[in-house]
């Protein structure tokens, strides 16, 4: 540990000591530190360059089983110590929580594996200008492509400490780096666009520019003269970029407080099957280089790879301490937390294992069908599992892709989703949640 981070944990123990001594009978405390530094360009100009550093503390006391939560980005020392008695003020005078409270010291984590998430050399802003501008040369060169919206290459810094009264006391970092470019095809009404994308820990990670840049204007080229569908009943396979949709959905159904009040549509299917036995759903804290890898969760607890679905069976929630307490269980080391937040459960890496089949072989005994390549809309009602969104994409004919379509409806219903859900094998880790190409039959396309 360097000799900042123990500064850190010495500024955040002697706060939760202060809130010991003025009343509170626990505490714990997280400091998150972030520097971040984006270029981007349009039509080879520049057009923003932004740099922006934040420290933000928050502090949360209980007493009795009352808590309260007071944040704050002034780390002055004055600020600090008023941060200390608003916070136990606060938490005399709110309702008790009977779930509420710091975890046991036996269920803290004890050993904290290298995971490879900090990349030591930060990029100047010229080599961020340069990424940004390969990408998008590269774009604007693919014949048919007639105008940008610009490319923006990024990389970000931030550091996590954690502390608390039950004796944990750990800081983790980690680093970002990214690029976009997104580019328009065709003239006047009949123009489309489209993106390419990519974020690593390590910049040495990152998908070359030229190639990111290419394959955003090949995208945006194959999506002219779309047609509209006509409405049937259908396969339906999802592209790699909107694929992780699904496992995001699953997310959101087996996430502890929404089991807890009871508003998921699998609360009353853990063991049970939902998948079919070929899909394992796995979430990997553990995972090296994993753009959401950590070795502890926000209330200090160990983590480790959990196979949420193994084999088609779902077999845990996902849960922080307040979640567990209120269902019984023990907790799965998921919490997450903002500055001005209490913990609350959330997925790490998070993603459907790849199947046996290429992507090719998926579709191919597929007559007629529907390639979504993206989503539009937000239409998913998490307590019935009902699905409705916009999509583009393309039209499946005798297991090949035929030609373009847009303003196109898919519906279906979650649990009959998941049931009949098919997977390839060309998974990639690139979002955090992730997922090969799928393959789900029987869904509802709404054309024209």
């Amino acid at each position: 540990m360097t000799a900042d981070s123990t500064n850190i944990l010495d500024r955040l123990t002697d706060l939760i000591a202060k809130a010991r001594t003025a009343g509170a009978d626990a505490a714990d405390a997280i400091l998150v530190d972030s520097t971040s530094l984006s270029m981007a360009r349009r039509l080879g100009n520049p057009e923003t360059v932004e740099r922006s550093e934040s420290t933000d503390v928050g502090l949360r006391v209980f007493v009795g089983q009352r808590q309260a939560i007071v944040s704050s980005s002034d780390m002055a020392q004055e600020t600090l110590d008023d941060l200390v008695e608003r916070a136990v003020a606060m938490a005399r005078s709110v309702p008790e929580d009977p779930f509420c409270g710091l975890a046991e010291p036996g269920m803290l984590a004890t050993e904290f594996p290298d995971l490879d998430q900090f990349d030591p050399d930060e990029p100047d802003p010229d080599t961020l200008v340069e990424r940004a501008q390969r990408a998008e040369d590269t774009a604007r060169a693919v014949a048919g492509v007639t105008n940008s919206e610009g490319a923006e290459a990024g990389w970000a810094r931030n550091r996590v400490a954690v502390a608390a009264s039950n004796g944990f006391a750990q800081v983790r970092a980690g680093t970002r780096h990214s690029l976009s470019v997104s580019v328009i095809a065709g003239e006047g009404t009949e123009m489309e666009r489209d993106y390419d994308y990519d974020a690593t820990v390590f910049a040495a990670d990152l998908r070359a520019p030229e190639d990111i840049g290419q394959v955003a204007g090949d995208k945006a080229v194959k999506r002219l003269n779309p047609r509209k569908a006509e409405s049937a009943q259908v396969p339906v396979v999802f592209d790699p970029r909107v694929s992780r949709g699904l496992p995001g959905h699953l997310a959101g159904a087996i996430n502890g407080s929404a089991i807890a009040r009871g508003t998921s549509f699998l609360k009353d299917k853990l063991g049970e099957t939902v998948f079919p036995s070929a899909i394992t759903v796995c979430d990997d804290p553990l995972r090296p280089r994993g753009l959401r890898s950590k070795a502890f969760d926000a209330e200090g607890v160990a983590t480790r790879r959990r196979k949420i679905i193994d084999a088609g069976v779902l077999t845990t929630w996902v849960l922080d301490l307040r979640s567990a307490r209120q269902l019984g269980l023990e907790t799965t080391g998921s919490a997450s937390r903002g500055v001005a937040s209490p913990p609350s459960p959330g997925t790490t890496n998070f993603y459907i294992e790849a199947g046996d089949v290429e992507p090719q072989a998926l579709m191919a005994d597929i007559a007629s069908g529907l390639y979504v390549t993206e989503m539009i809309g937000f239409g998913v009602n998490n307590v019935t599992g009902d699905y409705s969104r916009g999509a583009t994409g393309f039209w499946i004919e005798n297991g090949e892709i035929a030609y373009p379509v847009s303003e196109i409806t898919i519906a279906g219903n979650l649990i009959d989703m998941f049931a009949r859900t098919t997977a390839a094998n060309d998974l990639e880790f690139r979002y955090g949640t992730d997922a090969p190409t799928l393959r789900i039959d029987g869904m509802t396309v709404a054309g024209q």
